[in-house]
């Protein structure tokens, strides 16, 4: 027998044959929300979910790689962007609230099934506020609120230029601030800290007590082909080297940074074009008691003229596995990684002719944003306490430490004239024929996983998603699952008053 054929032979009888309805690729928030939701439609539907890592949300999900803002357009001013006119534009702030609206809908029938547990262990009460100082960005604030609050969605915002007001919202910020300085602040004193990392490692603990179910964690995808059934062949190895193949129905890649990769090798048509732009962040974080306890708000303020809408400066509460701690940031910075735990040649092994002159439009026209993210990277401990002492004044840089947090692709594609264009935000990308589904970007992510998820299920599960069964069961986890919570003020105050009881954000702050 010759080398080459005993090392076949090996080959083989190392590899195990698996076969799914369903394939997520990645243990993270859009993978276990995707799951859940298949799972409470169809109980007996096989699920196999894959993980490079040894660890389920150990990337972008975990909790200190992301500020665990429930996203709702609440405090983010840069969902709000002020028009050349003065005005307001609110179209994604009140996407993005309406988007937040389903995943507390979902999150809740979840805690009302027993299927996640007490609140408190995965989403926490911490008001959402905006901060600004200045006449001219206290004018932008006031516009905002006057614009917002039209909508029933912000009606319960709060708005305020009284320096003592103020103060008792967010006495760390104010605390021996110049009196004659211009401030202004809003407040929604229902908005919430939530720990992904925590939301998505309970999702799995209960899917995997679930038949039909199988979590493989420390393997890597190597290839994806489409067979000629329509089915797709997943090629993966473990960490000791050993192959395993799947034959799965349908396959998500739900992977972070890690998607974009896995997209091209699929082949797919749909995912000619895209490419990834790279940003590291990191956070200053204040652990002791004495001055954590005297913040409870996430307060977001006004992004730094040239920096990316990802980079809104923030002084969060954050509470990870009961512990409550105080978070600054982000600071953003370059790398060509694209995961936290990935490689250096991530970017340059992504480049193919197909998306090379988009990538290669966007960083020409985004050299600026390179320089920015490259000079956030090389500032000290003191100019990033600086940076927090706006928020802060009395902050001392012996008390924050640097951490880093998660890594985030965000989009580059085709523009209108074929170049390229960089894109903040998520997209999820299908297949025609509904077979193959990959999510790609950052923010807001997370916070609006289950709106994404369910768009893909309308999309890859469509004519099972038009059957009484499938319709009646997704109305009871999502009630506003086919109507407009923007429009339908009734309807959302209804389901509002349930969700913020049933998930314990309705606490008076």
């Amino acid at each position: 027998m010759s080398v080459q054929s005993q090392q076949s032979d090996e080959w083989q009888s190392s590899m195990t044959a698996k076969t799914a309805d369903v394939l997520l690729v990645g243990a993270g928030a859009m993978s276990t929300t995707l799951g859940m939701l298949l799972k409470q439609l169809d109980p007996s539907i096989n699920l196999i979910m894959v993980e490079r890592l040894d660890h389920v949300a150990r990337e972008s999900t975990d909790g200190w790689n992301n500020a665990g803002t429930g996203h709702a357009a609440y405090c983010e001013l840069n969902y709000t962007p002020q028009q050349a006119d003065g005005s307001v534009n609110t179209n994604k702030a009140f996407a993005i609230n309406s988007a937040f609206e389903v995943s507390l809908q979902f999150w809740s029938y979840l805690v009302e099934q027993k299927a996640m547990p007490s609140p408190d262990k995965f989403i926490n009460p911490a008001p959402h506020c905006s901060f600004v100082w200045g006449e001219k960005n206290v004018q932008f604030l006031r516009t905002r609120h006057k614009t917002l609050q039209q909508s029933q969605a912000f009606t319960d915002m709060e708005y305020s230029e009284d320096h003592d007001v103020i103060r008792q919202w967010m006495p760390l910020v104010m605390q021996n601030r110049d009196a004659s300085e211009p401030v202004a602040a809003t407040r929604v004193r229902y908005g919430s800290d939530v720990d992904f990392g925590s939301v998505a490692r309970n999702m799995v603990k209960h899917l995997e007590a679930q038949d039909g179910f199988e979590l493989l964690l420390s393997h890597n995808v190597q290839d994806l082909d489409k067979t000629d059934d329509g089915r797709w062949k997943v090629s993966l190895k473990d960490k000791n080297g050993s192959h395993v193949t799947i034959d799965a129905g349908f396959v998500f890649l739900g992977a972070g940074g890690g998607a974009l990769p896995l997209l091209q090798k699929s082949g797919v048509k749909e995912g000619k074009g895209y490419g990834g732009f790279p940003v590291s962040g990191m956070w200053l974080v204040c652990k002791k008691p004495e001055i954590v306890d005297q913040h409870l708000a996430k307060v977001y303020g006004m992004a730094p003229i040239g920096a990316p809408p990802m980079s809104v400066p923030h002084l969060d509460t954050r509470i990870i596995n009961g512990e409550k701690a105080l978070l600054f940031g982000p600071f953003a910075g370059f790398t060509t990684k694209f995961l936290k735990e990935g490689s250096l040649f991530d970017l340059p092994s992504s480049i193919r002719p197909n998306n090379l002159l988009p990538m290669m439009s966007v960083g020409m026209k985004n050299m600026d944003l390179t320089k920015y993210l490259i000079s956030e990277v090389r500032q000290s401990h003191s100019a990033r306490c600086d940076s927090l002492r706006n928020f802060f004044p009395e902050a001392q840089d012996n008390e924050w430490e640097l951490a880093m947090a998660g890594q985030r692709v965000q989009i580059i594609k085709k523009d209108e004239k074929g170049k390229g264009k960089l894109e903040f935000g998520t997209e999820a990308i299908t297949t025609e024929d509904g077979s193959l589904a990959a999510l790609l970007g950052a923010s807001p992510g997370a916070s609006t996983s289950v709106n994404t998820m369910i768009g893909i299920i309308e999309k890859c599960f469509k004519d099972r998603l038009a059957s009484d069964g499938w319709q009646e069961k997704i109305k009871e986890m999502v009630p506003s699952y086919g109507h407009n919570l923007t429009e339908e003020a009734d309807m959302l105050k209804e389901i509002r008053q349930r969700t913020l009881s049933t998930l314990k954000l309705d606490q008076q702050a």
